[in-house]
């Protein structure tokens, strides 16, 4: 069809018809992010029922309450979906930590924070820590796992051995090398997470926070006071 400089006049200069479509579009892409994240959640409930090896899409469809379809247009492969869901909460993790970090408390206060969060409720879910280590456990067969559990724990170390290096610094702790700490305390959350999520009966979020904090109460003791 024709359009004639009647039409093109017509056509609004101040961007109406296309700020609509901007909505329109911003509405489908939080329509999407939505579905996203609810059929993430769906896998981490599923897989730790089910396992990795034993979960499924038509499990992860009717637990998220949608259709394989529109699980499909998401993530056209289990595999996808798994990876995704993996990198969702390791940046969730991180993003945690990030928010510490970027404060203006002191070093001291910082590592005390990350202690919380560690062991907070946001952390210390019993879904999540399944999933997680249902994912490190098939790091050695999966390299795209490997590669992001990794990166979790190289920025987390590099976070931890620059806090420790300043307390270092301010304590004048000359026998300590902040790497070793930074590595000891990672093994020891990650050591913690498992022990609350095998032995709940002995092992709770109060518990592993007092083994943490003691810890580093031992290794900056100017920073930091036993049995807090």
């Amino acid at each position: 069809m024709a359009v004639g400089a009647a039409d093109i006049a017509a056509v609004p200069s101040d961007g109406v018809g296309g700020n609509s479509l901007t909505r329109g579009a911003g509405k489908r892409d939080a329509a999407r992010e939505r579905r996203r994240s609810q059929l993430i959640a769906a896998t981490i409930k599923c897989i730790s029922r089910s396992g990795l090896a034993g979960v499924t899409m038509q499990e992860i469809t009717r637990e998220a309450g949608l259709s394989l379809g529109i699980v499909n247009l998401h993530f056209d492969t289990k595999q996808k979906l798994l990876i995704e869901t993996l990198r969702s909460i390791a940046e969730e993790y991180r993003a945690g930590w990030r928010r510490i970090l970027d404060g203006d408390r002191s070093a001291a206060e910082r590592l005390a924070a990350l202690v919380d969060f560690d062991f907070s409720t946001r952390v210390v879910q019993r879904g999540k820590l399944s999933v997680w280590f249902a994912f490190w456990g098939e790091t050695k067969t999966r390299p795209t796992y490997r590669r992001i559990c990794a990166e979790v724990d190289r920025a987390i170390d590099e976070e931890l051995c620059g806090l420790c290096t300043q307390l270092v610094a301010e304590g004048g702790y000359s026998d300590v090398e902040p790497k070793l700490v930074a590595v000891t305390y990672s093994a020891l959350t990650n050591g913690l997470w498992l022990d609350i999520l095998v032995c709940p009966e002995e092992m709770d979020r109060k518990g592993a926070r007092r083994i943490c904090l003691e810890y580093l109460a031992r290794i900056f003791p100017r920073h930091f006071d036993r049995g807090s």
